[in-house]
């Protein structure tokens, strides 16, 4: 059974309040992408919940509602950021610029996730946030979508690891890349695989 998140949370916080998730923690190639929303509590998107939830194509449905009714903010951080400050330093940096991309400063951050990250205005972590926060599973579905776009176009650049299909993480289809072409700029260098090849060709 799927829960749907409510603006509970928001309503006991001082407003504005900016929900913030990210997407791509885990993948051995492309950037960290994090997202910061304000919802307007009278105009929310049908149907918003967990990105992890819904399909592709109804996320990119309602990544458009949001944009047009909801304040939204994102923030990168690059692959060569993943590298020197590792995945978690470069995640909280994705988080503080999402927030500073927002129009206008949030009172409260509200974060998926147990683990804080340094941001301007005063925050609370919510664990599973993205499947009880409408704003938080808002800041999902604009994290991964925005994250989602940008390894289609680089699967344009390189395309022989099916980036359009995985979004760099480590299927089968990336691995036989790998194994083919070997390790391009947009590869996480430090994470474990990535790393490892590059020692055995070196």
């Amino acid at each position: 059974m799927i829960v749907s998140p409510t603006f509970e949370l928001e309503s006991s916080l001082a407003a504005p309040v900016a929900g913030i998730d990210e997407a791509g923690r885990g993948p051995w190639a492309g950037p960290v992408v994090a997202a910061a929303v304000i919802l307007d509590r009278d105009n929310i998107p049908p149907g918003l919940r967990d990105s992890k939830t819904l399909t592709e194509k109804r996320r990119e449905m309602i990544a458009k509602d949001i944009y047009a009714c909801a304040i939204v903010g994102v923030g990168v951080a690059s692959v060569d950021e993943i590298d020197e400050i590792n995945i978690l330093q470069a995640t909280f940096l994705a988080m503080a610029r999402a927030e500073v991309s927002l129009s206008i400063q949030p009172k409260t951050c509200i974060v998926d996730g147990s683990q804080k990250p340094q941001l301007k205005a005063p925050t609370q972590m919510i664990v599973k946030g993205d499947a009880k926060s409408l704003s938080i599973a808002a800041a999902s579905i604009i994290a991964k979508t925005t994250r989602d776009q940008m390894m289609r176009d680089l699967a344009l650049e390189h395309p022989h690891y099916a980036w359009e299909k995985n979004k760099g993480y480590g299927a089968p289809a990336h691995r036989e890349g790998l194994e083919a072409f070997g390790v391009t700029p947009h590869h996480r260098k430090s994470f474990a695989p990535i790393h490892n090849m590059l020692c055995a060709d070196s």
